[in-house]
């Protein structure tokens, strides 16, 4: 005969209720009385019928992520598996679940979201990053469907929404170069049709105003989130006559393309030119040349997005709709001249 909450309840001298309370993590619930009640259940072997809580609580303590390309992809880049440990960490505290599902087009995306919202699978959804337009928020908004934004969108100023300050993120690494000398500064962009990518392009490129440098198209090019867009960024730029002696790259994966492409054409970092890239995944220490970085926090990115996500889902108040992450750069070997910059 299987264990049922009246047994757990009997043994533990607690009321039934006090123990659904325990099941659904309430926070009225002092430690002590759910640790004791947990050490019971885990003793008899009882296991919550979730499905049936669901139905009478209307909840599913579940919150989805849609990936925004395909998982494969995805998880060959450091960022997103350091952005979802931050998510699955406050997720799991708060005694909640995650469901995950990949897309291939973005039609694809917004029938996926759609099936989640309109069968009320998940409790709310984390949006793993802003587009310059993006029909996902609208169908949420108009959902009036608990959901928040890693990054920020021009085109919804009011959702809830966690981030970087990307222009001066980039500003920084770019200035960290005008400092040495350089005046030959490129740019490698992520994808141009993500927010990101342009904050990041317009502190570059405020940066080299405020410095009275020119800016020139030719030095930046626009790749994509993984190592081979970085790599074949190289023969582009090591090909120019007036080349760059200094680059900012989007992504450290990129980097480390960076860094092969210049290997095997017969160059190296920062001899031949000095690089900043961001995130600073825990391999960038560890590159043959080890990568300078600007660290945004990307762990936090995600446990504060997934914070924010189920006090909204628990009808919280929040003080600000946009929070920022800070973020500093990491100065490594990779971004010091070694010889006079000409």
């Amino acid at each position: 005969m299987s264990v049922t909450i009246k047994d757990i309840a009997k043994i533990a001298g607690v009321s039934p209720s006090t123990v659904s309370r325990v099941v659904s993590n309430h926070p009225r619930i002092s430690r002590e009385t759910s640790r004791k009640v947990k050490e019971i259940m885990d003793q008899l072997g009882y296991h919550p019928n979730m499905m049936a809580k669901s139905l009478v609580s209307k909840t599913t303590q579940t919150i989805g992520i849609v990936l925004p390309r395909p998982a494969e992809e995805l998880f060959l880049n450091f960022f997103f598996g350091e952005l979802i440990r931050g998510i699955v960490t406050q997720a799991t505290r708060a005694g909640y679940d995650m469901l995950m599902t990949t897309v291939t087009s973005d039609s694809n995306e917004l029938e996926a979201i759609s099936r989640l919202v309109m069968g009320r699978r998940v409790d709310g959804i984390l949006l793993l990053s802003s587009r310059t337009s993006d029909p996902i928020i609208g169908f949420l908004k108009q959902q009036n469907f608990p959901f928040v934004l890693i990054g920020r969108s021009d085109e919804f100023p009011d959702v809830l929404s966690i981030d970087n300050n990307n222009i001066q993120a980039a500003y920084d690494a770019t200035s960290h170069f005008i400092a040495q000398g350089h005046k030959r500064i490129g740019f490698i962009s992520g994808p141009p049709n993500l927010v990101v990518s342009q904050d990041r392009l317009l502190g570059y490129k405020k940066a080299l105003k405020e410095a009275n440098l020119p800016f020139q198209q030719e030095w930046v090019l626009e790749g994509d989130l993984l190592q081979q867009s970085g790599y074949r960024a190289m023969s582009f730029f090591m090909s120019l006559p007036d080349r760059p002696t200094a680059l900012v790259i989007f992504d450290d994966l990129l980097a480390f393309g960076v860094l092969r492409g210049l290997t095997e054409l017969g160059y190296s970092v920062p001899q031949d030119i000095c690089i900043v890239s961001f995130n600073n995944i825990p391999l960038s220490e560890l590159a043959s040349t080890p990568i300078s970085s600007i660290d945004i926090g990307t762990y936090q990115l995600g446990y504060t997005a997934s914070q924010s996500l189920l006090r909204i889902v628990h009808d919280e108040p929040l003080s600000q709709n946009h929070i920022i992450i800070p973020h500093r750069l990491i100065v490594r070997e990779s971004s010091i001249s070694s010889s006079k910059i000409t």
